[in-house]
C-alpha cells in the first residue's frame, strides 16, 4: 500500500497560452508547438524523490551572472491545503549556483485557474563564482517542484481572489 497523499495533477498549458509566452522569450512564435508538444510532464526519477523534475523547452546557455526566463508549458492542479515549491536541480545548484531569482518558487493551488492558465514560469540565474557556464539542452531537468502541505492561523479570513502570478494577490 502506498501512503503517498494524490494531491494534485500536472498538464500542459494550451497552444496559445504557451506560442504567446514562447514569443515573449524570442521574438517569434516559430517552433513553439513543437516545443510544447516535446515538453514531457514533471516526474519524478526514483519512488524514493520528492521533486518532480521540470524540463527546459529550449537549449539553454547561461554564461555567469546571466538569467533566464522560462516558459514552461506546465501547469498544476494543486488540492487545497497543498502548495508546491520549486527549487533548482540540487546538481545544478551545486555545480553552477543555479538560483532561482525569487529563491523558492511558491505554487498556490489558486494559481491554476489564473488567466494565463496557471502557467508555471522558472526565472533562474547562473550565479557561478567560478566562471562555469551552464549549458544545457532542451528536454533536460533543470529545476524539481515538491509538493508541501500547509495550514492556516485559527482567525484566517483570507477572502481574496487570484488572477495571475508574481505579486497578484497585492498582498502588502
Amino acid at each position: 500500500m502506498n501512503p503517498m497523499n494524490r494531491i494534485a495533477k500536472f498538464e500542459k498549458v494550451s497552444g496559445a497560452q504557451f506560442a504567446e509566452a514562447w514569443r515573449e522569450q524570442f521574438d517569434s512564435y516559430e517552433g513553439a508547438r513543437e516545443a510544447l508538444s516535446a515538453i514531457p510532464l514533471p516526474r519524478r526519477a526514483t519512488v524514493g524523490s520528492a521533486g518532480y523534475d521540470f524540463a527546459l523547452p529550449f537549449d539553454l546557455t547561461l554564461q555567469p551572472g546571466e538569467t533566464a526566463k522560462i516558459p514552461t508549458g506546465i501547469r498544476a492542479r494543486i488540492a487545497e491545503g497543498w502548495v508546491l515549491m520549486i527549487y533548482p536541480r540540487s546538481g545544478l545548484g551545486f555545480k553552477y549556483r543555479l538560483q532561482l531569482n525569487n529563491t523558492v518558487g511558491v505554487i498556490d493551488s489558486d494559481y491554476y485557474h489564473s488567466s494565463n492558465e496557471g502557467h508555471i514560469f522558472i526565472k533562474i540565474t547562473n550565479d557561478s563564482n567560478e566562471g562555469k557556464t551552464l549549458c544545457l539542452k532542451a528536454g533536460d531537468a533543470f529545476a524539481q517542484g515538491v509538493f508541501m502541505p500547509f495550514g492556516i492561523t485559527e482567525d484566517d479570513e483570507a477572502d481574496g481572489v487570484r488572477d495571475g502570478g508574481f505579486g497578484s494577490t497585492n498582498a502588502k
